[in-house]
């Protein structure tokens, strides 16, 4: 039986340090009550086949929601591309969504649209773009970058974008640029309600 192409499998990237958020866990920070990790899940749930969560702490509390909790195989907190790795090891489809923790009001049609400018331009990476940013660590990519991630990591790379650059990548343009509003602060929290 061969793999159906056009599946997907997601990470929510919730292993980092949060520095910048007094180095809380951003994940389990309450936005109206509820966790971001809750608004994240029920904002990419209906977008793809399989979810993971990428987390380094509180791996019990994460658990909880259901989901596999990865946890990044290289140690000290490399960033989003540690998580991205295990994901992408972890992964049932062939095609990975990427997602951080901190950002509940993604579009709806995210995943739709980064996986239709990927396969129309036969790329290994779709990176979500607005008119002031581009957004690499909300990006859909093929499961078998691995290998060339692996390396890129073992050589001490931890640059999502300079990562990116290396790889045939298109960008996805959104109007909506709150629609990316992540929270790095408690004040960018305050703006999300």
């Amino acid at each position: 039986m061969t793999e159906e192409p056009e599946k997907i499998s997601a990470v929510i990237l919730a292993g980092g340090e949060a520095k910048r958020m007094g180095g809380n866990d951003k994940g389990l920070l309450p936005l109206l009550g509820k966790p971001l990790i809750a608004w994240m899940l029920e904002r990419i749930q209906p977008q793809a086949d399989e979810i993971m969560i990428s987390a380094n702490r509180n791996l019990a509390q994460y658990q909880s929601f259901g989901y596999p909790v990865l946890a990044d195989e290289i140690s000290g907190f490399a960033g989003p591309l540690a998580g991205l790795a295990r994901a992408l090891g972890e992964a049932s489809h062939p095609l990975v969504l990427c997602v951080p923790c901190d950002t509940p009001l993604l579009p709806h049609d995210l995943a739709a649209r980064l996986k239709q400018a990927l396969l129309a331009q036969d790329a290994q990476i779709a990176v979500a773009t607005t008119t002031e940013h581009s957004h690499n660590t909300v990006c859909l990519c093929r499961r078998d970058l691995l290998p060339g991630l692996l390396k890129y990591l073992e050589q001490g790379g931890r640059r999502v974008g300079e990562w990116q650059s290396k790889l045939k990548r298109v960008q996805v343009m959104f109007e909506d640029e709150a629609a990316f509003h992540n929270a790095n602060t408690p004040e960018d929290l305050e703006k999300l309600v």
